[in-house]
């Protein structure tokens, strides 16, 4: 390698480095993230606020409607002894043999 050639490559690192400090300072001086780091999450919670129907479900003094207690007993039985046996469900072609 020539020295000409050396003092081409060694110029171009020293400018790579001068760029390279640059950036690095750079880095340094940018806002801080305060205003976004107080506000963070807010969006989830938001939305996961908006999805719950009655987040007072307890302070309420107004009974359920649309189900009285009988047919809520007959649908929890049914509902639990669909786990006992499968539900049976039709058959193609005669069903297996």
């Amino acid at each position: 390698m020539t020295s000409s050639n050396f003092k081409l490559l060694a110029r171009g690192a020293g400018w790579a480095a001068i760029a390279w400090i640059a950036a690095t300072l750079a880095a340094c001086a940018a806002p801080s993230t305060q205003a976004m780091d107080a506000k963070f999450g807010e969006s989830v919670r938001t939305i996961r606020d908006s999805q719950i129907i009655g987040s007072t479900p307890a302070q309420r003094q107004d009974p359920v409607a649309g189900l009285d207690a009988a047919a809520a007993v007959h649908s929890q039985d049914r509902y639990q002894d669909s786990f006992k046996a499968p539900v049976k469900t039709f058959e193609l072609f005669g069903g297996p043999k």
